[in-house]
């Protein structure tokens, strides 16, 4: 009993430093309505540096100074596609987690399609030398 009573007092003590672990340290906006649209822009750009995270989960400084632009232009009044542009502007479409369909980046949306077809191609064609193929017989019997 004495052991629940510890480790549930554990979880509480480390439960209640949880926000010392935070990866955003940045202040949270005054209104709600612009605190939520900050973790959504937050989880849409990728950190430049690490390539593969949004700049909400990324411990890197550029990350950190990425979130407090994106707090400060929304604190400046910008709408999210205007946070979004500037950022493009800056750092290419790679910023973006989600590429806009653009002419540079029709590519990545037709790729998969593509593919799919081309490889679709080559197995019918396949198939269909093998079964014009003579059936041989086992030359061992």
């Amino acid at each position: 009993m004495k052991t629940a009573v510890v480790a549930g007092a554990l979880c509480t003590l480390l439960l209640g430093f949880a926000n010392a672990w935070a990866v955003d340290n940045t202040p949270d906006l005054p209104d709600a309505r612009l605190q939520q649209r900050y973790e959504g822009l937050i989880h849409e750009l990728r950190c430049v540096q690490c390539q593969n995270e949004a700049i909400a989960d990324s411990t890197v400084n550029l990350a950190a100074d990425l979130r407090l632009r994106v707090h400060d232009l929304i604190l400046a009044g910008k709408s999210d596609d205007e946070i979004r542009d500037y950022m493009v502007a800056r750092y290419g479409d790679f910023i973006l987690l989600r590429p806009r369909m653009t002419a540079r980046t029709a590519w990545l949306w037709a790729a998969p399609g593509l593919l799919l077809l081309g490889g679709a191609f080559v197995a019918v064609s396949v198939l269909r030398r093998r079964s014009q193929l003579p059936i041989e017989d086992d030359p061992r019997d």
